[in-house]
């Protein structure tokens, strides 16, 4: 019987509730990217856990703006399958990203295959709110960051239902700490 990974929405936020500021800017302040407020080792274990993303095109974009602005700024040491969901194809195209559109229940089960039973890691606020909706989400990993950003995107985007979640631990790591919860599932929950 083959391993299932689970589906993990992560995300870094501000102790004020955003996961980027103003005009999606991942800047937590002095110039400091995610890497710079966790651990090496934590940050290194979450990604050894992953086996492939999922990545919504405004978070891709955004992704592709700190490359050009910033090159260093994009460490994760991630290497597995990516895979972004779009109705619109990459200009130029990208041979190592797969592109899905159409049904999310449809993309989560294609990625969490070619994760090959680690998770699936679930970036962007619209597309995980997608998730969260159609119950396909089990665990949700916050790095909160010690900054206030007053303004930005919200850690949920408008239209996602309550949804209860279990806590599952909070650590210390870096100037972070890391929250994970397991998401409640429901009885009408389907998922894939």
């Amino acid at each position: 019987m083959k391993m299932r990974g689970k589906v993990v929405v992560n995300r870094c936020m501000s102790l004020d509730g955003f996961i980027a500021g103003r005009d999606d800017s991942m800047d937590w302040g002095n110039g400091r990217a995610l890497a710079d407020f966790v651990a090496p080792d934590d940050f290194a274990e979450v990604a050894a856990a992953t086996g492939a993303m999922l990545v919504g095109r405004r978070t891709w974009e955004v992704g592709d703006r700190m490359k050009a602005e910033q090159p260093d700024s994009i460490d994760y040491p991630f290497s597995g399958p990516m895979f972004l969901l779009t109705h619109r194809p990459l200009e130029p195209p990208v041979p190592e990203v797969t592109i899905l559109a159409g049904d999310i229940g449809e993309a989560v089960a294609t990625a969490l295959d070619a994760a090959g039973g680690k998770d699936l890691e679930i970036l962007g606020a619209d597309v995980a709110g997608q998730c969260l909706q159609r119950g396909l989400v089990d665990e949700i990993l916050v790095y909160v960051l010690p900054v206030l950003l007053g303004d930005g995107i919200r850690f949920s985007s408008p239209g996602v239902s309550k949804t209860d979640l279990e806590p599952l631990s909070s650590t210390r790591s870096g100037d972070a700490t890391i929250l994970r919860f397991r998401v409640r599932k429901q009885p009408d929950d389907t998922v894939g």
